[in-house]
């Protein structure tokens, strides 16, 4: 079930059922929701499982309707308010608050939750005992890690969602301090235009090779012609305690990781000897990160060696769809 517009599909054996999507904040909690529900009533499912929190209240109608459901929570959705600016201070903590009730008193009726990270499992524990966290860890034969060292690019690569809280300003402006003929590979599109208009004025754009939007291909490609992947995402509480997708992509595809210091990613990546972790509003600091790998091939080739065997060991997708099957059985 999608409200992407994009019509109903048939991809690989999966049916796509598409609701239609509605611009605006209101319609998409609203109007969409319904639609959705209508949509899933339809189709008669023996289990749904809820991605987008707006989706709960749909979850409730189905449970009172007999049916198995789960919420998938991607993220803390009460901290993740406390941080709109939009909302303002007090509206933050006093709809953040509410949405917190809600949220246990609906989780609780559910048939399961499954967690994106094991910090959002511990939090729905206490809610609802048929929790389990399920990372989303690379699937390791969609990287290529074989890529000769030598016939790499003086060149480091961003790939994701492009915003201010991603990091983006510093990233580009510690392009303008490099010391090393490194250029940075930017994958992905920016979340803001007039934040794009803004970096693009730097001097530091100069060394940026704007990519764009990037399916998978292209994505394991860019990567295999890097000497380092960034993560240097700003510390809001959403990210502190996240495992950031990309990080273990740039680990399965056998690159050293540029990584924000917070506690949790300095135990994955300094304790995997697999990358660097620096102070993410320093661009003087990121640089010297990236010169570093550019300048220090050596380092920087042992370094991804050891990040795709943690990759192999524990960080990958086959442990994670275990975990997956396993819990869908015990329903």
């Amino acid at each position: 079930m999608v409200a992407d517009d994009a019509g109903d599909a048939n991809d690989d054996g999966v049916c796509i059922v598409d609701a239609g999507r509605l611009s605006g904040r209101i319609n998409r909690v609203f109007r969409t929701t319904r639609r959705v529900l209508a949509k899933a009533l339809g189709i008669d499912a023996d289990i749904y499982q809820l991605h987008d929190p707006e989706l709960i209240p749909a979850g409730l109608s189905l449970k009172r309707m007999g049916k198995k459901v789960i919420f998938d929570s991607h993220e803390d959705v009460p901290n993740q308010l406390l941080g709109k600016p939009y909302l303002g201070a007090l509206s933050g903590r006093a709809v953040a608050g509410a949405f917190s009730a809600f949220e246990r008193y609906a989780c609780r009726r559910f048939d399961g939750i499954i967690a994106a990270t094991p910090f959002i499992r511990d939090k729905f524990l206490s809610i609802n005992a048929h929790t389990v966290d399920v990372n989303n860890f690379p699937v390791p034969g969609e990287f290529d890690s074989g890529a000769p060292w030598s016939d790499k690019a003086a060149q480091v690569c961003y790939v994701g969602s492009i915003a201010a809280i991603r990091g983006i300003r510093e990233l580009v402006e510690a392009c303008s301090v490099l010391h090393s003929p490194a250029r940075l590979a930017l994958g992905g599109q920016f979340s803001e235009p007039a934040l794009e208009a803004q970096v693009r004025t730097h001097p530091g754009w100069g060394r940026v090779d704007a990519l764009g939007h990037l399916d998978r291909h292209a994505v394991r490609d860019v990567m295999a012609a890097s000497m380092a992947g960034l993560v240097t995402l700003h510390p809001v509480v959403n990210y502190l305690d996240a495992l950031p997708v990309k990080m273990f992509e740039y680990m399965a595809a056998g690159i050293p990781v540029i990584a924000s210091d917070f506690p949790l990613w300095r135990e994955i990546v300094e304790g995997n000897g697999c990358g660097l972790c620096v102070d993410q509003s320093d661009p003087k600091a990121i640089a010297a990160a990236i010169d570093y790998f550019v300048l220090n091939p050596q380092v920087a080739q042992r370094m991804g060696q050891n990040g795709r065997a943690a990759v192999l060991e524990k960080y990958n997708w086959q442990l994670q769809s275990n975990k997956l099957i396993s819990f869908y059985e015990n329903l």
